[in-house]
Order: C-alpha cells, then structure tokens, then sequence
C-alpha cells in the first residue's frame, strides 16, 4: 500500500487512536487532527505521525488545519471523520444548545471538512472518504435522537458525495460502530442517571454479547482507505457484533 497522507479527525481519541495506529502500521503518514493538542502529539509520536490542533466545529480551525498539512506533509489524500460528541438524555430534555452542539460536531464538522479536502483530491483524481457514522443513525438509539439523526443525515450525506467524486477516483464510504468501549462512551455514562442501563440494554442487543473495541473498528477504515476497496463506494458497513443485520 503507498504511504499516502492520512487525516484523521478525533484521532486522539480511542477509537480515532485506534484508527491511527492501525493506518500507520499500514504505511501511511497518519495526521493526528484533535482539538486536544497535547493529546494528539501523544499519539502522533506513538505512530511517527504529525499533529495537528483541530475544532471541527469552527470553520477557521478546519481551514488552517487543511491548509498546514498541505504545506508540511501535503494534501490530504484520506480523510477520516472521526470526532464525536454525544450526551444520554430524553429528546424533551434536550435543547437548542445541545442540539447545536451535536449536530456540529458530528455532521456540520465531516461536511465542511469533506469540502475543504476534496478539490485537492479531485485534481489529484485519487481519493478516500471514511465517515465513523453509526448505528444509531441507521436503526435509532434511545435517549440519542439528535446523535441519530447527525449520524443518519451523515450516512446520506457519505452515499451523496460518493456518487458525485465518483468519476474523479475518490470513494466515500461509511464505518458504523456499535456499542464501544471508548472514555467517551465512559463518560456518557457516568454522566447520565439511566447510562449503566443503557449500556447494559445495548450490550444485551450484541449478538456477540460483548461491547466493542476500539481495535475492533479500525481495521474496517484501513480496508476502505486501501487500494482494495477501489471499487467500493457509498457503502456503509456495520461493524457492532451483528447488532445490525441490514
């Protein structure tokens, strides 16, 4: 596999780290994109990657994100949207700040991202899009209804811009977790009166009967980032212990 720059959103984080590590040990120069700088440089060390301080949320940090990584390693040429937010909690409970909040982070952040890298990949008549959506967004998740719909607008969102780069060389694809055990979900729960009994409910909808790792995500993301997956676009793939069958 060529050693091509990487770009991933979130990589700080446990299944974004997980992502990185596994993309570096597949040949690539991983960008490790977190709105945690110190936490980035730790893992972009871990893999000899480089590091970047990203909100996906501003659209300024995306720009000079984008545009000092085509100065220093060069253009994106895989981006991988990874960053993430959620809280448990009725959608009554929920207001507009919150809603703001998730809906940026999880779909306004991989849109505006996916616009600032795809001309570069356009002229360079290569290029892949992995989206980390969910299953929430594909068969509902209770107390997530924003998180599902910012993850289920941006599964229609990946199948979109997969038929319109299709022509260029580039492919678009989605990654659904299920249930993970990542310090986000850890804190989602310790955050939330009924998270343990989510959690509990959820993990018993695993076929697997186990929660999932973030080294269990990961490997999918190398497949559609790689050179194998050429042909495949606008795909979403599920990979939740059989959670989701459909």
């Amino acid at each position: 596999m060529a050693d091509r720059v990487v770009f991933v959103t979130g990589g700080a984080g446990g299944i974004g780290s997980a992502i990185c590590r596994q993309l570096a040990a597949a040949g690539h120069h991983v960008v490790v994109a977190d709105v945690s700088v110190d936490a980035a440089g730790a893992v972009a060390d871990e893999v000899g990657g480089t590091a970047v301080e990203l909100d996906v949320t501003d659209p300024a940090s995306c720009e000079a994100a984008v545009r000092g990584v085509a100065e220093g390693p060069g253009p994106v040429q895989v981006l991988v949207n990874c960053a993430g937010w959620d809280e448990l909690k009725p959608f009554l409970e929920s207001d507009e700040a919150f809603q703001r909040k998730v809906l940026e982070v999880n779909l306004g952040g991989p849109i505006r991202l996916t616009r600032l890298v795809l001309p570069a990949m356009t002229d360079a008549g290569w290029g892949r899009l992995v989206n980390i959506a969910s299953d929430a967004g594909r068969v509902g998740s209770s107390l997530e209804a924003i998180y599902s719909a910012a993850k289920g607008g941006l599964i229609a969102f990946t199948k979109t811009i997969a038929r319109e780069v299709a022509r260029h060389g580039i492919t678009a694809n989605n990654v659904c977790p299920g249930p993970t055990n990542t310090p986000l979900v850890q804190s989602i729960v310790a955050q939330s009166s009924d998270g343990d009994r989510v959690i509990a409910s959820m993990t018993r909808a695993v076929p697997m009967r186990r929660m999932g790792e973030p080294d269990d995500i990961a490997p999918a993301v190398v497949y559609f980032a790689s050179d194998d997956a050429s042909f495949v676009t606008g795909q979403t793939l599920s990979v939740s212990g059989g959670l989701t069958m459909a």
